[in-house]
């Protein structure tokens, strides 16, 4: 052991160990990972040349990065948590940047985000919709559903006999389908 240098009290697995792990898990599924961030690339390239702007400061800035990798490693619970927040904050900081709400309040829920949002017709019905969809996924997700809650994603699995990560797929190309909120 070089000296100076203090073993790591809570792991016996070295730093190779680490690095073989990591190898494979990024082999693992790699196609689906260089599918998924085509997909970002080509739905990035909608933007333009120049990209665009996201209102929200450092948070979204944060939630859109973490969102983007997310997707892209298959993490998908974990895309829908951060991209509901990265929409929350996109949706927020917006109005208050635009000046569109005279009294828009320090702390407001998504939902009454969402409908300013459209009364303002800043975004459409459909795109409210998704985004309440995005939501309801994130809602449970984060809040405990006990198995008999017909809305528990374990309850669903035993009613269909299939398994969870067969509902989540997404598929190979980019398509609208993939800006909204996925089935888990």
């Amino acid at each position: 052991m070089p000296e100076g240098h203090d073993p790591d009290l809570l792991s016996d697995i070295s730093d190779f160990d680490l690095v073989r792990h990591l190898l494979a898990d990024l082999h693992d599924d790699l196609s689906g990972k260089i599918a998924r961030f085509r997909q970002l690339v080509d739905l990035s390239d909608a933007l333009g040349s120049s990209g665009t702007m996201l209102f929200g400061g450092e948070i979204t800035r944060a939630a859109w990065r973490e969102a983007r990798w997310s997707f892209i490693h298959g993490n998908f619970a974990a895309t829908v948590l951060i991209r509901q927040g990265l929409a929350e904050h996109l949706l927020g900081s917006f109005l208050h940047a635009a000046q569109l709400i005279d009294d828009f309040p320090k702390r407001v829920s998504f939902a009454e985000t969402l409908r300013r949002r459209q009364e303002r017709k800043v975004i459409s019905n459909r795109d409210a919709t998704d985004l309440r969809r995005l939501m309801d996924l994130r809602n449970l997700l984060s809040h405990f559903r006990e198995i008999n809650d017909p809305t528990s994603l374990s309850r669903r699995v035993l009613s269909t006999l299939e398994p969870a990560e067969v509902r989540r797929k997404f598929c190979d190309r980019p398509c609208r389908a993939h800006l909204r909120a996925a089935d888990l």
